[in-house]
């Protein structure tokens, strides 16, 4: 027996509530039960500032910022290296696919 489109349709439509029940009764049977959140406060304590001599912070950020300059001229030296090296394969690698 041959059924209409509005019939399939509406069946169909029917059975959406009956699904949406069998899925949240399986949901709710094995699924994880959460605590209810509790809103905490938390206080800040205040900050103290310590002041210092001016000559000894700039000395100390003068040694800090020789150090970084020292230590970011060595990477771009190991940079360029590695740079140089990466060429020099991929020439190789160039070649021997011509010479093949």
């Amino acid at each position: 027996m041959a059924y209409s489109e509005t019939r399939i349709v509406i069946g169909g439509l029917a059975h959406v509530p009956i699904l949406i029940f069998i899925a949240n009764f399986i949901k709710n049977k094995f699924g994880i039960k959460t605590e209810e959140k509790k809103d905490t406060v938390v206080k800040e304590e205040p900050v103290k500032i310590i002041e210092l001599k001016n000559t000894v912070v700039k000395v100390g950020k003068a040694e800090t910022l020789k150090e970084l300059s020292n230590k970011l001229d060595n990477i771009e030296q190991k940079a360029d290296e590695v740079y140089e090296k990466v060429k020099k394969k991929k020439k190789d690698k160039k070649k021997k696919k011509k010479n093949n």
